[in-house]
Formats: C-alpha cells, structure tokens, sequence
C-alpha cells in the first residue's frame, strides 16, 4: 500500500517565467522514512505544500493514505498527516506550554490528556525546563523542536517535514533524527526534505531525487548506489543525476 501517490503534478507560480513542477509523479510505500531530495529549486517545498494542501496545484492529482487532496477530504486528510515547514510556524510571543495547548485544541485534544501529552513531548525533546518561557526567547535549535512537538500532538500516521535539521546544532539534529526513527518505528510514515545527503542516506529507506519540477530517480540509497560504480555514496549519486552546476 501506498501513504502517498503524486501523478502529473504542474504548478507555475504568478509573474514566474518557468513552472516549478513539470509533470511531477511518484509514490511513496507506507510505513517508510523517505527522503524527497533535489537541488535549489527543484521543486520540493511546492511539492510539501500541495502534498498538505497549503497550495493548489495547476493539474494533477494528489492522494494521502488513499484518499485525494481536495476539498471533500482535506479534513480527513489534516487528521492523518502533520506538518512540520521549514520557517517555524510557533506564535513567537507565546510560551511553549501555549503555543502547544493551542494546536493541541486545534485538533480537538483538550484537558488532562493534552497536557500530559504535551508534557510527555517536551520532556523528550529536552525542552521541559522550558515549557513557560516564550518561543522568540529560544535558540533555533529549541524552536526546531518545539515545531515538531507541534505537529504530532495527534499522532499523525504521515509526519512530513522540510528542512527539520537545518541550521541546527548537533545536539539538536541527533535528538531530532533518533526521534524520526522511533516515530517511524511505531508505524508512522515520514516525508521529508534535506540537502545533507549523508544525514538522508543514514536515515532514509528509500529517496525521491526531483530536479526541474520532475522525477529524476527514487529507490533505496544502497541500491541507487550500487546502480553507478562511480558512486561511492548517495552524493555522489545526487550529483551524477543533478550535475555540478550551481543553484542560486
């Protein structure tokens, strides 16, 4: 069974002089840590935001956990996935402690069973000390997690997330990887986008490589690998597939 099935997406922005997705397609296998890879601009984070129905595409079609992204089922659909973008999306003049009893309400969580949720999160994610203390006063770091605890407070079955470990401290990306593994490890899927190509190939069971609004190539690192003697790991095997052209 499939969690995600992308087919012949198109997306051209206004006043944009090329699409940003030119007939995207491809299918992520249930239960997986799947890595969706590609150069700046390539197309990831459109893809993210139409895959959560934060932007509609030109034509295509998207389906989550069978279902299709549209109007009819985007309740449905907000219920089985969290989101966790890129730019922290935290109340900054807001405590921990609120900004997750807000979102926990959002998703119908209330009472005694949120705030022992919360204070379950928290504690894993080394942020407990914290809870009353407001999110503009935290280190990026801190807000990374804090973003996460946020977006899995109703157990979502399909975690996706862009760019989860960027500009974060070591510390920080290692609670935040092992955290993906045992989310992952008790039956959830995970999306997720990364330019650390030796942190994806450590994590990843399979990865999506897109360039230039469509799919270049997906299979299991190892294999991908494998595929090119040349290729001594998944970067080298990013840049055979994107090329050593700079993207700015």
């Amino acid at each position: 069974m499939t969690s995600v099935h992308v087919k012949e997406l198109h997306k051209t922005y206004h006043n944009a002089s090329e699409p940003t997705l030119k007939g995207l397609s491809f299918s992520l296998p249930d239960g997986k840590i799947v890595g969706l890879l590609g150069p700046n601009g390539a197309g990831k984070s459109t893809t993210i935001a139409i895959l959560c129905g934060l932007v509609k595409a030109d034509s295509g079609s998207v389906h989550i956990q069978q279902l299709p992204q549209d109007n009819a089922h985007r309740e449905a659909i907000k219920r089985k996935i969290g989101i966790v973008p890129q730019q922290i999306a935290l109340f900054p003049q807001l405590t921990a402690m609120e900004n997750l009893k807000y979102f926990g309400n959002l998703y119908g969580i209330k009472g005694k069973a949120l705030h022992q949720k919360i204070e379950e999160y928290l504690a894993a994610f080394g942020l407990e000390k914290s809870a009353h203390k407001e999110i503009r006063k935290f280190s990026g770091g801190m807000k990374r997690r804090a973003n996460i605890i946020a977006a899995i407070l109703h157990q979502p079955e399909l975690l996706i997330l862009d760019e989860p470990t960027a500009g974060v401290d070591v510390q920080s990306r290692s609670l935040i990887l092992q955290f993906l593994r045992e989310y992952n490890n008790n039956g959830a899927g995970v999306l997720y986008t990364s330019h650390l190509m030796e942190e994806a190939q450590q994590l990843c069971e399979e990865v999506v490589i897109i360039d230039e609004g469509h799919l270049i190539v997906q299979g299991r690192p190892a294999a991908l690998i494998a595929q090119h003697p040349e290729c001594k790991n998944l970067e080298d095997v990013f840049l055979h597939y994107t090329g050593m052209a700079l993207r700015d």
